[in-house]
């Protein structure tokens, strides 16, 4: 049976990964992988989630099942960050935990495609493994254009594409700092996106992976409440893996926003099923280490503390690379606009091979690069690189 498979492509970023590992230089950069990076390089265990999972050493009871939905406690407890002061919407949202953010996209398009989606529009560039959980279930992609070449926001397309979609048809956007361009909308266009869900029909889903890490936690979820006081249905998938710093423990929660508890129980009882025949039940020690978190003033301020310091570095990076203005052909000053970890710069792949050859700096053929990989000690070191290998 074996011999009836096709060899598929390796990942693009792995083995960037390997490339970099075994580059010999000492001043090498890794743009390449998205994670936060501090000034020297770490990508430290914030101080919150060791002593969270210090309490869960000495106190947790058991390991025994919790079921499909996962630690009800954690998802409760990240309702008002994400939602605000009425969490519940009136008791017209439910959620469970999934095996991080991917795992609630997956169980997203999973679920919308049984409710009878026809097909998903997705604005590009996205997030690679958007198109391929799609492309997975066998969910039809419309794509349409994200960013325009000054490195805005195009609204036009973006309201195109809601507009123009059918009662059983999805738009896919990203909650906030999006991946890979760093784009995202402001609050008047938000409002824009809004109007137009609530007049086309269209059915939201809203992938929010970076809460925190681009103007703040209120801020970065205004768009999404905007988006959701105005449309009876929608499906939103939550990472926790970013703004806890919690990668490998693949922390993520699933919501349902419904019109009516009986439809809400009806698509919940429906997402626990397709999540018991996928995961049969996700793992449980990062969520239980953000309950915690969340449930403790000093946990919960320590964790903002390392957030504001995290988007703080973030945003001192990318105000450098703004002032820098033009690096040979390459525009910088549309980077100090955009938030989080991630920026499309428009180089060739050429280019891209030409600084990871001559300069040892290594970043996405697709020209995105993650912010935190840079310093200010290597900050001119790159630019100066980019100006030479673009002029």
């Amino acid at each position: 049976m074996l011999d009836r498979l096709e060899p598929q492509s390796p990942d693009a970023l792995l083995a960037l990964i390997k490339l970099h590992a075994a580059d010999p230089r000492d001043d090498k950069i890794d743009l390449g992988v998205g994670v936060y990076r501090t000034e020297d390089g770490a990508t430290p265990v914030f101080e919150a989630v060791k002593a969270a999972e210090q309490r869960l050493v000495e106190e947790q009871d058991s390991k025994s099942y919790l079921g499909p939905e996962g630690d009800t406690g954690f998802v409760n407890a990240l309702m008002p960050w994400i939602f605000g002061e009425n969490a519940t919407m009136g008791g017209r949202i439910a959620g469970m935990q999934t095996p991080g953010g991917t795992g609630a996209v997956r169980l997203a398009a999973a679920l919308a495609q049984k409710a009878g989606m026809a097909r998903l529009h997705m604005g590009t560039p996205s997030w690679p493994n958007h198109a391929q959980i799609l492309a997975d279930l066998g969910l039809e992609l419309a794509p349409f254009d994200h960013a325009r070449a000054d490195g805005t926001a195009d609204l036009d397309a973006v309201l195109g594409a809601i507009r123009g979609s059918r009662a059983d048809e999805g738009v896919l956007l990203h909650g906030c700092c999006h991946n890979p361009t760093g784009i995202d909308y402001a609050p008047e266009e938000w409002e824009a996106i809004a109007e137009a869900f609530e007049a086309s029909g269209a059915f939201p889903i809203i992938d929010t992976a970076y809460q925190g890490l681009g103007q703040g936690l209120e801020e970065d979820a205004k768009g999404l409440r905007t988006v959701l006081a105005r449309v009876p249905e929608a499906f939103i998938a939550y990472s926790c893996d970013k703004n806890f710093g919690m990668y490998r423990d693949r922390v993520g929660a699933f919501y349902i926003l419904a019109d009516g508890r009986t439809t809400l129980d009806t698509a919940f009882s429906n997402a626990n099923a397709l999540a018991r025949a996928s995961w049969s039940m996700p793992p449980d020690h990062g969520a239980a280490a953000v309950r915690l978190i969340l449930r403790d003033t000093d946990l919960t301020q320590a964790w903002q503390d390392e957030l504001d310091e995290m988007r703080a570095r973030m945003r001192q990076v990318r105000d450098r690379l703004a002032e820098a203005g033009m690096a040979g052909s390459v525009d910088l000053s549309p980077l100090g606009a955009q938030n989080g970890l991630f920026s499309v710069l428009p180089v060739t792949s050429e280019q891209v091979a030409a600084l990871r050859e001559d300069h040892a700096i290594y970043m996405a053929g697709s020209g995105r690069i993650n912010v935190a990989g840079l310093s200010m000690d290597n900050i001119d070191r790159f630019i100066d690189a980019l100006a030479e290998v673009t002029r």
